[in-house]
């Protein structure tokens, strides 16, 4: 139950092959006779642990079960001590669910497992794995509803066969007090009284945020909006897929695509090369639509800034830090054979996937990407552009709905950082715009201090640049109240949050 020593992460647990005893080979024939044990929680338990020690990103697995491009079903059994079946389509789906769900709701859960324990130093030292298995338990339990019987069961069989039956004594322990009271209506809640200090915390344990975020949102949004914010981040995403024009892959055939494969969908009314998806999102991979470049997942609020940027047959473009790529992509379909993007990112490897990405979408023809760190690329580089954008690192406060993983992963100390580094990109992306040229500052936040307070600043110290008003780019719905700069917010607009300032250089001329 108490953590005496913790085995290293990837590794099978020692302990669990001295109670079995026996060869591996032996381990795996005893396995073979445990079906019971449901392969999507066996998975489900291990990508939670890759999430929190070992930095691997929620996202979606493939048809064999494959994350984050390592063998899910290795570390499973690794970490385990023992194999199951391979995912079917149902496992997969389940997986996505309960490890999106579990890690967003990871605060909350916490503070029910803790109010059921009887002692604090119970929870404390816990063995990782068994917290994980007790957090899907929770989960299924509280949020997911599935019925009781099943969660105690199969959670309690693989606390046990995983690491030892004292330990799956303890998840059923546990798990049938959870069952009584939320039976009885009886759950344990933080209540919301006190200074501003005290609601805070009950509101980021409710509504399972970081204290810091929490505060910070009442101060820039007030408290009934940031419960929005924080309800809007805890709901299940949605994903925008964008046809492909560069290959001639049109929205038209991505629906047809779609309807053959019975999945859902709903055209953006924003952009024309785009549909929106809430499930069937295995079903597209499975079809192979991505594989073969014919579209791409990228969300509207990112399509919207390439709006922004306007991008058009003929110009030179620099993605300032483009990898991944996809806005890199979208505005290289744009510009229909004809100009250039020139993508720069300081990330060798997610560099190099841009450039097979493009060249799997048929855009290499406009496409070409330089290995370099904007901060230094102006001293070498003599060439100006068109348009630049600098789609900036930054704290992604705006697309916490889909990265779930990344509010337990920033800081409150991480802003300042990020914004000292926004300072010094922009300064550096200025210097590589034509004169009469266009810069587009963008973020995928919604805080304002990354935002709307770093132009500001630049443009103090640039007053060679004029601000150029987003509005003939994009709907009114997606304007500041000032109506000055692109801005994307996830209560109002039900999409990922974004922010985009366009910026014009002087021509020099008095």
């Amino acid at each position: 139950m108490l953590q005496e020593k913790k085995p290293k992460f990837g590794e099978s647990n020692s302990r669990t092959a001295t109670h079995r005893k026996g060869s591996f080979h032996q381990q795996r024939k005893t396995q073979n006779a445990n079906l019971e044990i449901s392969p999507h929680r066996a998975v489900s338990a291990v990508r939670l642990m890759r999430i929190e020690f070992g930095g691997a990103f929620a996202d979606l697995l493939n048809e064999k079960g494959k994350g984050s491009g390592d063998n899910e079903m290795g570390y499973v059994e690794r970490t385990l001590g023992f194999c199951t079946r391979d995912l079917d389509d149902r496992d997969l789906r389940l997986v996505t669910d309960i490890v999106g769900g579990t890690i967003r709701w990871r605060k909350y859960l916490d503070y029910l497992i803790l109010s059921l324990c009887h002692d604090p130093n119970t929870f404390s030292r816990m063995e990782p794995l068994l917290l994980q298995i007790l957090r899907i338990g929770f989960y299924e339990i509280v949020k997911l509803e599935v019925p009781s019987y099943a969660v105690v069961d199969e959670n309690v069989q693989l606390a046990k066969i995983s690491l030892r039956p004292g330990a799956g004594n303890m998840v059923n322990g546990i798990l049938r007090k959870l069952v009584l009271l939320k039976e009885t209506n009886s759950l344990p809640s933080p209540q919301v009284e006190g200074d501003d200090r005290a609601q805070a915390r009950a509101l980021a344990t409710l509504h399972s945020h970081p204290v810091w975020m929490v505060r910070r949102w009442i101060k820039y949004l007030g408290r009934e909006e940031a419960i929005k914010l924080m309800i809007w981040n805890n709901s299940d995403p949605s994903f925008s897929l964008r046809a492909n024009r560069g290959k001639g892959f049109t929205r038209s055939k991505l629906v047809s695509r779609l309807e053959t494969l019975k999945v859902p969908y709903e055209l953006s009314p924003h952009l024309d090369d785009f549909i929106r998806i809430s499930t069937g999102m295995q079903s597209v991979i499975q079809d192979g639509l991505l594989k073969q470049g014919l579209c791409s997942v990228q969300d509207e609020s990112a399509g919207l800034v390439v709006s922004v940027v306007d991008p058009q047959p003929g110009e030179t473009i620099l993605d300032c830090c483009a990898a991944p790529g996809g806005k890199t992509l979208f505005m290289g379909a744009c510009l229909n054979g004809q100009g250039m993007v020139t993508a720069i990112d300081i990330n060798k490897g997610r560099l190099r996937i841009l450039k097979e990405t493009a060249k799997l979408q048929q855009l290499d023809n406009v496409i070409t990407t330089v290995h370099t760190d904007l901060r230094t690329f102006p001293e070498v580089n003599c060439v100006t552009y068109d348009k630049v954008l600098l789609d900036a690192p930054c704290s992604g406060l705006g697309v916490l709905s889909k990265r779930a993983d990344l509010r337990w992963n920033r800081k409150s100390e991480d802003m300042e950082e990020l914004k000292s580094l926004q300072d010094e990109l922009l300064d550096a992306a200025s210097m590589l715009v034509k004169p009469g040229g266009v810069l587009v500052y963008s973020t995928c936040s919604i805080d304002p201090e990354e935002n709307e307070e770093r132009v500001a600043a630049f443009l103090l110290r640039h007053q060679e640049y004029s601000i150029d008003s987003a509005e003939r780019y994009t709907s009114h719905e997606f304007l500041t109240e000032e109506g000055c700069y692109y801005f994307c917010s996830p209560v109002k607009n039900s999409l990922d949050g974004a922010f985009a300032a366009r910026l014009i250089r002087g021509n020099g001329l008095l």
